[in-house]
């Protein structure tokens, strides 16, 4: 019987010392996701719930100043492309391709580009709220010392065990519900540059 409960308390002491806290988990977040640089970009899902609109869903790939976005709302899909100077929209139901001046980005858009996931954490508390085998389930909620006053008051963040990279973040906004997913590194010119030699038969709208 001792050499069980001395078996029973060594296994316990083990869990307990690779136990890890909600700031490990993030701290190895961020190592994980600056292994990866801006020359490789990256691809997202993001969802966005709208009271009495319903969901719109889109997947992004950024390139250093490219990106091409391709969304579904209603059943209906639109593409966007843009190099930071021109936007491409392609609307398929119209076989319709509109150009326009793009819009500056302000700087702090274009690093929350680049960092992505990376201190999404700042100015939150955080905690583990629930552990399944596979994944880390972390609440964030607004710090009362958070200088940001329009940040969410609270965001959930779901991290992998085996990779430690993150598998969702999901918040609430002014009537919405936003969730970004599918996080991937390693996107090509292809992808984000607009090529008028796929649509042929697209009528052009040059609103420049």
């Amino acid at each position: 019987m001792k050499k069980l409960i001395a078996i029973i308390s060594f296994i316990a002491l083990a869990t307990a010392a690779m136990a890890q806290t909600a700031e490990e988990i993030v701290s190895r977040m961020d190592a994980e996701m600056s292994k990866h640089n801006e020359s490789e970009g990256f691809a997202m899902t993001m969802d966005i719930k709208m009271i009495f609109i319903g969901t719109i869903s889109s997947r992004s790939y950024v390139l250093g100043d490219k990106m091409r976005i391709e969304a579904n709302r209603d059943g209906k899909d639109f593409v966007t492309w843009s190099d930071g100077k021109t936007d491409w929209s392609y609307d398929p139901e119209k076989n319709e391709i509109e150009i326009t001046n793009a819009k500056p980005k302000e700087k702090s858009e274009t690093d929350g580009d680049t960092k992505l996931f990376k201190d999404i954490t700042d100015g939150y508390d955080i905690k583990i709220d629930k552990e399944t085998a596979t994944e880390w389930h972390i609440r964030c909620k607004r710090s009362r010392s958070n200088p940001d006053k329009d940040a969410p008051k609270r965001m959930d963040l779901v991290v992998a065990k085996e990779t430690y990279w993150p598998v969702s973040l999901s918040t609430s906004v002014t009537a919405a519900t936003v969730t970004m997913r599918d996080i991937s590194f390693g996107v090509t010119e292809e992808q984000v540059t607009f090529n008028p030699k796929e649509f042929p038969q697209a009528t052009i709208v040059d609103k420049r």
